[in-house]
């Protein structure tokens, strides 16, 4: 399990992650990550970021979620691209597979997040929450497609909170099927066995070139739509 190079140059890549594997390590795991796998790929990429456990990581995204990301190659890449995704100049899109069907084909979430135990919730959903823990977070989605249990959504998050789309769109109503975390009273179909949550638009303009990348939905995704029809 490796990701695919969909762009590289001297300064960055962006990857296509396969879904299972985590972008960096965590205390509890020893497997390999993208982290690894870029520091085989690009030795010089060490040193390169804030902390050596994520040398060139800019960005995540969650271990069950495939798609695109960016890398940095280089410290001055690293900073560059640190800034475009924090003044929310990047673009990123997800195909997001949900429980039921909206009442209306387009919306936006504008929640807060916190942490409680350790699991991410909506504000709302409490009556007591410590302020310093708390987040803005702005979601965008618009209905694809629908089918007789489940819609394929459009995502576009504005802000980039831990878990915020599977968070977001559980809070409406609509959790992502096969979300092990935030969909547990649904049943994850036999056919599927993985979140179906997938990176499928990245817009970056850097150093003076607006670069966008847009790849299909991952093969297993696709193949359970198509059990759908």
């Amino acid at each position: 399990m490796k990701p695919e190079i969909i762009y590289e140059t001297d300064d960055i890549a962006v990857l296509n992650k396969p879904s299972g594997m985590l972008v960096h390590p965590t205390p509890k795991s020893q497997e390999v990550t993208v982290a690894d796998w870029l520091l085989d790929k690009h030795p010089s990429v060490k040193g390169v970021g804030e902390s050596k456990e994520r040398p060139g990581i800019v960005h995540r995204l969650d271990r069950d979620t495939s798609g695109l990301m960016v890398v940095a190659l280089n410290q001055d890449a690293y900073k560059e691209l640190k800034a475009l995704f924090k003044e929310r100049e990047t673009v990123k899109k997800y195909y997001a597979l949900v429980w039921g069907t909206p009442n209306k084909d387009k919306g936006k979430i504008d929640k807060e997040i916190t942490s409680i135990n350790g699991i991410r919730r909506t504000v709302e959903e409490y009556s007591q929450i410590e302020t310093n823990r708390t987040r803005n977070a702005l979601t965008y989605w618009e209905l694809k497609e629908s089918y007789d249990d489940y819609s394929l959504l459009s995502v576009k998050p504005v802000t980039g909170r831990t878990h915020q789309i599977r968070v977001h769109l559980d809070s409406i109503g609509h959790p992502i099927v096969c979300d092990p975390l935030y969909g547990k009273k649904k049943k994850c179909p036999e056919d599927l066995a993985r979140l179906f949550l997938h990176a499928y638009f990245l817009q970056i303009p850097y150093k003076g070139t607006l670069l966008e990348f847009e790849i299909p939905l991952a093969l297993e995704l696709e193949q359970f739509l198509k059990t759908l029809e």
